[in-house]
């Protein structure tokens, strides 16, 4: 969170428009998870819950272990399987902004999710591209095509 977040009056408990803060330990790990309204039905299985974790350590270490590594990660994973590389920072304030701003950027189509799979869910892409306005062109001034008619 920076100042011009608290002169907005959000805290570090807010999430992004589309995403709900499903988990904010302090000092450790947060995640948020995308629209789980509607991954809960065929459309949209509840397995495919787009997730953004912010931890430090290893991946791997359990929780309520000591974490090892000073650095934090911020991965999205769209599937238990399908994740992006992971970015690292050097403070858990820089990871949560930065999860903060790819939730924004997902939520906003900008995100190309297509390329994390290696078995293309064409169906799927087609609703989720919806789902985030994906389909939609997007111009450099933050304008849509929709914006046009």
């Amino acid at each position: 969170m920076n100042a011009d977040d608290a002169a907005e009056g959000k805290t570090e408990g807010d999430a992004p428009a589309g995403w709900t803060l499903w988990n904010d330990e302090p000092e450790g790990r947060r995640i948020l998870v995308y629209r789980p309204d509607v991954f809960k039905e065929s459309d949209f299985p509840s397995e495919c819950l787009p997730t953004i974790f912010v931890s430090n350590g290893s991946r791997g270490t359990r929780p309520g272990s000591t974490p090892r590594d000073p650095t934090w990660d911020v991965t999205l994973y769209l599937e238990p399987q399908v994740d992006a590389e992971a970015e690292t920072y050097d403070s858990r304030e820089a990871a949560v902004d930065a999860a903060a701003e790819l939730a924004r950027k997902f939520d906003g189509g900008e995100v190309d999710y297509r390329s994390l799979y290696q078995v293309p869910r064409e169906e799927y892409f087609e609703r989720l591209d919806e789902l985030t306005g994906r389909d939609t062109q997007r111009y450099a001034d933050g304008s849509t095509s929709d914006d046009d008619e």
